[in-house]
């Protein structure tokens, strides 16, 4: 099985900055879309930004212009550079990605999905 295991997670003041990392091991042929999720208490689970197997990346709007999402495609690593963080960015981020594996019924596209990191962004 694929695992999918996040780092970077912490507490920071308002204006500060953390950078989330995610690392995928197991039998991987390659990864397509990666991307990182968050629920805040009390709230649904939203897209934060993905980013493709070419390195396209996509925002949610609330985070334009301060987060920064990144790959490398050799370590099967993706990242999450959040900067000018606010009290709303406090939330558990989890990791996701759809991997490419392959057996001997031939390629297959599976969804994963990391335990979270907590990030905690208050005065």
């Amino acid at each position: 099985q694929v695992q999918l295991v996040e780092s970077g997670g912490g507490s920071v003041q308002p204006g500060g900055s953390l950078r989330l990392s995610c690392a995928a091991s197991g039998r991987i042929l390659s990864i397509n879309d990666m991307g990182w999720y968050r629920q805040a208490p009390g709230k649904q689970r939203e897209l934060v930004a993905t980013i493709t197997s070419g390195g396209n990346p996509n925002y949610a709007d609330s985070v334009k212009g301060r987060f920064t999402i990144d790959r490398d495609n050799a370590k099967n690593t993706v990242y999450l550079q959040m900067n000018s963080l606010k009290p709303e960015d406090t939330a558990v981020y989890y990791c996701n990605a759809h991997v490419r594996q392959l057996d001997r019924g031939g390629i297959l596209i599976s969804d994963y999905w990391g335990q979270g990191t907590r990030v905690t962004v208050s005065s």
